[in-house]
């Protein structure tokens, strides 16, 4: 069954006016510090005006600084009567855990391989490089596969320098691509973690923090400052602003089972689940992405 991603929130937000019906949470974490709150406030909460963070039980407003954010109850208020504040509705699209039978991305797991050759999220390096072996390694896209359609209509494509033929969306470039340990792609997929550009390429859990990598940086191995092949800064800013949306805006998205055993009853988990619609054509577009996109190029 799908995780409720509001189970274990410590950090609550509500309107002033309205204290007991919050407009988001998170679970805090001790790398997450007041300046970063207030920006990851600005990517879901709308306000036609200034406004004020109030911790309710101190009765102090926050300022933007490196403190560290405490648990408790946060009360956002505008400066002035007249203005609104209310909770944006942008797209958090469903994602899956990224791969494909179509051997689409051979590319790109490859490039990945070659360029991180290490988990860049824990430092854990692949001892077994010299051997072409990569088992606990898989490349990890940071915009999915399964929502190309969305990559081509929002222009990101363009931000791909090394797209191996006219037709090549770039989605499956290393640009879009980190290497990651198996079970820390499955956090990223799920949007449990983000890395920001904006603020040192930091890595932000918005779970538990189970690997313990709240608060460490992106290895520079990957970065786009320091190569051609590293991944696009747009897109982890990107991956960042999903996973705000997706873990603090509400109740949160729904958090989708990725471990399907054999002989389990995939499908009939999905369609008992949330939104069993947009959870199939995900599943769907990632196992055999790249047909329709491929035929239509081919138009």
């Amino acid at each position: 069954m799908p995780r409720n991603r509001s189970v274990g929130r410590d950090v609550h937000i509500c309107l002033f006016s309205e204290p007991d019906k919050p407009l988001g949470g998170m679970i805090s974490n001790p790398s997450v510090t007041q300046k970063n709150f207030f920006s990851m406030l600005a990517i879901f909460i709308v306000a036609t005006g200034p406004y004020r963070v109030t911790q309710r039980s101190t009765g102090v407003d926050l300022l933007p600084t490196d403190e560290p954010l405490q648990p408790g109850h946060y009360d956002i208020r505008p400066y002035s009567r007249r203005d609104k504040i209310y909770v944006s509705e942008e797209l958090c699209i469903t994602r899956v855990l990224s791969k494909t039978i179509t051997g689409r991305d051979d590319f790109f797991r490859a490039g990945v391989r070659e360029r991180d050759k290490k988990c860049v999220i824990t430092g854990t390096v692949n001892p077994e490089v010299i051997l072409d072996e990569w088992s606990g390694f898989e490349a990890a896209h940071i915009f999915p596969l399964s929502s190309e359609e969305h990559w081509i209509q929002q222009g990101y494509s363009q931000c791909i320098t090394n797209k191996v033929s006219m037709q090549d969306t770039g989605i499956n470039s290393c640009q879009n691509g980190l290497l990651m340990l198996s079970n820390v792609h499955q956090k990223f997929d799920s949007f449990r973690f983000s890395i920001n550009p904006d603020d040192g390429y930091k890595i932000t859990c918005f779970d538990l923090d189970a690997f313990n990598i709240g608060g460490r940086t992106l290895d520079p191995i990957c970065r786009e400052s320091e190569s051609e092949v590293g991944a696009r800064d747009q897109l982890l800013r990107w991956h960042f602003r999903q996973a705000v949306l997706a873990n603090m805006r509400g109740a949160g998205e729904p958090s989708f089972e990725l471990d399907f055993p054999p002989g389990s009853d995939m499908m009939g988990e999905i369609r008992s689940g949330p939104e069993p619609g947009k959870r199939m054509e995900a599943e769907l577009f990632s196992r055999l992405n790249g047909i329709s996109v491929v035929q239509r190029g081919g138009d």
